[in-house]
């Protein structure tokens, strides 16, 4: 026999034994109807768990991939009627043009650990929001009353498609370039004046003096470097197992403990001009010497990518390094100027006439076999003939590294922290992904034993044989008749940087060469907005403080609530049925036994004595 009794909502008790069992089968159409609802509400209970458990149980397993899916998927129009999108503009003011970048993002979600969700807009075409004028701004040095006038069909541009209510809350930021960091100060000065002083008058978004400046060439690198990491999704803290981990030290920090978080990738990027470098240094680093120690401050930027300057775990220590003359249209005019020197005076010394006439020209193991090339110089003309001997150009290009024997050094004696070659990540762009992809088809991830035989093979290639190959359209489609004459010099220069100038050694297997990420190219000018809009979410977080309401405690009480809410329903529901069950269970006994006396011995009290007649 089971008893169960309880006192709220009112004090009841029933037993049940084996005996009474098989009564349920005898059961009434009133408390089959009882026996429904009961087991509706429990239905109801479960599946209302069951619902919430998914849907919240599934946040944090899709709040992984959300970024990664959004930036292969997305490429709808923006949709401008939403009132909770924000925008920002960057013009990018480089040295041939310029170019300008709307960018939109959602409303903040109010959690001081995550970075605004910043993409490019799109169109009603679905393409990117971007236009280019020339020249650089740099050619009204002489005429600077003359650039809001030649960057006004820019800010036109943006403000047709940037919603006219967002226009006053919309960041535009104007950052110059190369072509403005050789001019003179003064002449700087002059053309960012008449930017802040016109601009305003005829344009009505967020515009102040700090936001149009000229750059630095590492602050660039380091916008570039945000922009990858972005992107890739590497800013979004998670403990997944799956993810590669790296040991960071915090700036600022350095008696407390290290953090884990998830591991960045470097960059290089080699121009025609130029070669980049930029990586996380996720140690303390130490220094050979003050004088290094002194050059590392200029290589070396500390920031916080956060909105909460009291927060450490979106600190990053950037170490970016920029190499003029170490690009690859550089670097081969560089070669021939040496060529050219040394030949000429090896001819004065021996009386020799090499590569004074095409059919003495000098033998350049550069180029591939039996291609014929010229320099020209002062008016003068020097034959070259290719034997296309790769190893031979690799130690014929080593000196132009300019490698000292000082510790912790790359190109030009630079400093440069040691990487964690074990542990680390880099993509490498512009050169590197040309040199790899556009002859030698094997651009993506970089094994230089295969890049190594596959350039040696294609230099000892006979220049009549690739001509052929290229009209039969074996090459990329970008590729020209340039690029096949100058691969195997651009081979070896990009192996040599690589490897000898950046101390990567041979069996480093963690290099990814693209061209885009996720088939789009990123630019630095992601990086300046998101870093220069680090503080927006501020806003949007006092907002939510101010309602009492913090979105991330909001999540959870959600999912309580609703479990104290159905939890409450089914008691209150149970007890009301139980209470009603009582009450009709006291009216049929009440009905149906004919003596008082026996309904108070069922109900479990001594029977009442009654008086008898007078």
């Amino acid at each position: 026999r089971i008893s169960i009794s309880c006192l709220l909502p009112a004090s009841w008790h029933f037993s049940i034994s084996p005996v009474g069992c098989p009564r349920i089968l005898n059961t009434t159409l009133r408390q089959i109807v009882v026996i429904g609802i009961l087991a509706a509400a429990v239905s109801l209970l479960y599946y209302s768990l069951v619902v919430i458990r998914n849907k919240y149980g599934r946040a944090y397993r899709d709040k992984r991939f959300h970024r990664y899916l959004a930036r292969v998927t997305d490429t709808e129009a923006t949709d401008t009627n939403n009132p909770n999108l924000n925008y920002g503009i960057v013009v990018d003011c480089g040295s041939s043009g310029s170019r300008i970048f709307v960018y939109c993002w959602p409303r903040h979600n109010g959690n001081p650990h995550d970075l605004l969700d910043i993409k490019q807009m799109r169109d009603k075409n679905r393409k990117p929001v971007v236009m280019k004028i020339k020249p650089g701004i740099s050619e009204f040095a002489g005429s600077p009353e003359k650039v809001s006038d030649y960057i006004s069909p820019l800010l036109s541009f943006a403000a047709e498609h940037v919603p006219r209510a967002k226009h006053k809350e919309t960041p535009l930021y104007i950052l110059c370039t190369a072509g403005m960091r050789i001019l003179p100060e003064s002449q700087q000065k002059a053309i960012l004046e008449d930017l802040l002083t016109d601009i305003p008058v005829h344009f009505d978004f967020l515009f102040s003096d700090s936001h149009a400046e000229v750059i630095s060439g590492k602050q660039e690198g380091v916008y570039a470097w945000i922009g990858i990491n972005f992107v890739l999704g590497r800013f979004e803290h998670t403990d997944d197992e799956d993810e590669a981990m790296v040991e960071v030290h915090v700036p600022g920090s350095e008696n407390k403990e290290a953090i884990f978080r998830k591991r960045t990738v470097g960059i290089l990027d080699m121009g025609g001009v130029s070669t980049q470098i930029a990586y996380e240094v996720p140690k303390t680093v130490s220094f050979a010497s003050s004088q290094q120690e002194e050059v590392a401050k200029n290589l070396l930027a500390e920031f916080n990518l956060g909105c909460d300057a009291h927060q450490t775990e979106h600190v990053y220590r950037v170490y970016v390094a920029t190499f003029l003359g170490f690009g690859g249209n550089a670097a081969r005019q560089r070669y021939e100027e040496s060529l050219f020197t040394s030949t000429g005076l090896k001819n004065r010394l021996l009386g020799k006439q090499t590569g004074m006439t095409s059919d003495s020209p000098y033998l350049d193991p550069c180029l591939p076999l039996d291609a014929e090339d010229e320099i020209q110089q002062n008016g003068q003309i020097m034959y070259l003939r290719g034997t296309g001997d790769f190893s031979l150009c690799r130690e014929i290009i080593q000196p132009f590294m300019n490698k000292t024997n000082e510790t912790q050094t790359s190109l030009n004696g630079v400093y440069q922290p040691a990487v964690h070659f074990q542990n680390s990540e880099f993509y490498g762009f512009s050169e590197f992904y040309y040199c790899t992809e556009d002859v030698l088809r094997m651009g993506g991830d970089y094994n230089a034993a295969k890049f190594t035989k596959a350039a040696k093979d294609y230099c000892a290639t006979k220049w009549s044989v690739l001509r052929e190959r290229f009209d039969r359209g074996l090459y990329a489609s970008h590729a020209d008749l340039h690029r096949l004459k100058y691969q195997c010099f651009k081979s070896a220069w990009m192996y040599e940087v690589f490897h000898s100038g950046f101390s990567f050694p041979p069996s480093y297997s963690n290099l990814k060469t693209a061209l885009q990420v996720y088939d789009k190219e990123v630019q630095w000018t992601l990086g300046a907005i998101l870093y220069r809009t680090r503080f927006l979410p501020l806003r949007d977080i006092q907002q939510e403080n101010f309602r009492g309401i913090h979105s991330h405690w909001r999540s959870f009480s959600f999912v309580y609530n609703h479990y104290l809410f159905f939890v409450c329903f089914l008691i209150v529901l149970l007890s009301i049925l139980l209470y009603l069950l009582r009450l009709r269970r006291i009216h049929r006994r009440m009905l149906h036994n004919s003596s008082p006396a026996s309904l108070w011995i069922e109900e479990g009290l001594p029977p009442q004595k009654t008086t008898g007649p007078l």
